[in-house]
Order: C-alpha cells, then sequence, then structure tokens
C-alpha cells in the first residue's frame, strides 16, 4: 500500500482497510491472508522485557510447556525472519511480575530464518482480576506482541481449550478468539506443548508527522490523564499513568485496540490543538493535548 500522509490541508487523510480474508491449509502449508486476531493489552505489559526463550524459574512448582509456532506474513505461507516475539503471562500463583528487574515471566526473541520461535516456561494459571468480584476471574492465557517491519504489529492472547473460566470469559469467549483457544498435548519427551502459529496483518503506513502531531499528554473532560505513546507502528496509551492499550492506524483518523477497544479518534484543531475522543463499551470521554513531546 502507498504511504499516506495523515495531515492534509489542515485536516486528517481517511484511508480504509479490509479486515477480513481467507486461509486454506493445501496439505502442505497455510495459504491465504486472514491475520491472525488481536486481543486486549492488559494492564500488565512491560516494555524492556530481556531476550531470551528460557522463562522457567529454578524452583517454580508450576507445569513445564514448550510454546512455539511460525510467523507468516499476510499470505499465510511466507515465514518471517527476526520478527520480535514476546510473551508474558502470570505465575502459578496467579501472580504477574510487575517491578522486579528479573521479569518473572517474561521475554522476548526473534524468528529464526523458518520465521520459528519457541519459550520454555510454565503453563499460567487462572486468576482474580477484582479480589472482590467473583465474575472477575480470568482463564489461564499467555500474552504475546509481535512486531514486524512493514507489517502491523500484533498484540494478542492465547487461551486453553476445555480451561477454567473460559466460557465466562468475555475476551477468551468472543468469536474472535476462537482460533486462539488451544490445545495443550505432550511432545517426545513428556512436556507440555502449544503450537501458535501466526499470520501478520497489512500494515497501514502512517508518517512521523502525523504521530508528532498526536503524541503526548491529554487532559480529558472526566479529570483523567491520557498519554500516547509512539512505539514503531503502535500508539501505546497509558491512563493516569497506567498502561493500558496498544492502538493500530484503522484509518478514518481512528485506532483501535484489541478486539475493538478502545476506539480513539482525533481530530486537528484550528488553533493547532489536538483533541481526542476515548471510546471504551462503558464509556466516552473527551480531551485536548496539552503537553506536546520533541520531535
Amino acid at each position: 500500500m502507498q504511504r499516506r500522509a495523515f495531515i492534509k490541508n489542515s485536516s486528517l487523510t481517511v484511508i480504509s482497510i479490509s479486515a477480513f480474508g481467507s486461509l486454506n491449509w493445501n496439505g502442505h502449508i497455510f495459504e491465504g491472508d486472514t491475520p491472525t486476531t488481536t486481543d486486549i493489552l492488559g494492564p500488565f505489559y512491560r516494555p524492556g522485557a530481556p531476550l531470551r526463550s528460557n522463562l522457567r524459574l529454578e524452583n517454580s512448582k508450576g507445569t513445564p510447556i514448550v510454546l512455539k509456532g511460525i510467523i507468516f506474513k499476510e499470505d499465510g505461507k511466507t515465514p518471517v525472519k527476526n520478527a520480535l516475539v514476546e510473551v508474558w503471562h502470570c505465575d502459578e500463583h496467579e501472580v504477574y511480575d510487575n517491578t522486579s528487574d528479573e521479569f518473572k515471566y517474561r521475554g522476548g526473541q526473534k524468528t529464526n530464518s523458518n520465521g520459528k520461535y519457541e519459550f520454555k516456561s510454565i503453563l499460567p494459571v487462572p486468576y482474580k482480576a477484582n479480589p472482590n468480584d467473583e465474575s472477575s476471574w480470568r482463564p489461564a492465557h499467555i500474552h504475546m506482541r509481535v512486531s514486524v517491519p512493514n507489517q502491523q504489529d500484533l498484540i494478542t492472547q492465547l487461551y486453553f481449550k476445555g480451561g477454567k473460566y473460559v466460557n465466562t470469559d468475555k475476551w477468551a469467549s468472543a468469536p474472535q478468539a476462537v482460533n486462539r483457544l488451544l490445545d495443550v498435548t505432550e511432545n517426545s519427551s513428556g512436556v507440555k506443548e502449544i503450537v501458535f502459529n501466526v499470520i501478520m496483518s497489512k500494515e497501514i503506513p502512517l508518517e512521523k508527522e502525523a504521530y508528532n502531531k498526536l503524541t503526548g499528554l491529554y487532559q480529558m473532560d472526566d479529570n483523567s490523564k491520557v498519554e500516547f505513546i509512539r512505539k514503531d507502528d503502535l500508539l501505546f496509551m497509558k491512563r493516569n499513568g497506567q498502561l493500558t492499550a496498544g492502538l493500530k492506524y484503522m484509518g478514518n483518523n481512528t485506532f483501535e485496540g484489541g478486539i475493538g477497544f478502545p476506539k480513539v479518534s482525533f481530530e486537528l484543531l484550528t488553533n493547532g490543538g489536538t483533541k481526542a475522543v476515548v471510546t471504551t463499551p462503558t464509556q466516552s470521554y473527551v480531551g485536548e493535548k496539552f503537553l506536546k513531546y520533541s520531535d
């Protein structure tokens, strides 16, 4: 796709993209153009996890697993070399390591010449997102981010067939997650194994000038402060200092998080400022940028 300027004649360029295609197995390889579906970033992503393939801790009581797969381009058959694959998940005690320098159960690696990645870790367990709310239980899952130049970065989650709370979790039970409900099998060594092949999607390019006008700190009308930070082709969103979403550009002046939310629409104002409208399934709030980052 030809690069398009986001900003043109003091307005925002409108472009669009098809979201779905088709994928088939020809007996040897996958063929098609259906990208792997996205999921929410969640509140526990930590940039800067070390590059490593073994995430297991020496004294862990968790069930050892191997997570492996191949990263493909949008055609579903061309492996991607040197894609950065990041994973993170909770431990066997329902806890995420959000602060330590060890980055427990967090890591990244580059795919090899055949597009393959492989992590050693433990099987995560379900956890209660809100200690006071029985309905907040999340099923066991693994978060993944895949970054590839000239392809849309992917943020998604992997779930496990037959897992507790899968049917009651609004993200795991969403239609978009059906191909991310994975079997847990055993390999020849008797270790639990999970295979997850990823098909990247096409990127809608956005020029640096556009990101410069969007990134910064916004004062919202619900008294919150929202920060937008560019990382590769994603716009990360922080609310009141907490990283809450990784947004991809969808065209029509709009960015979107996993499974469609949050949605963020931007508008250039006649005074040179920028307005953001953030929409979630439960609320909408509006604000203007008051702190611009240097180019």
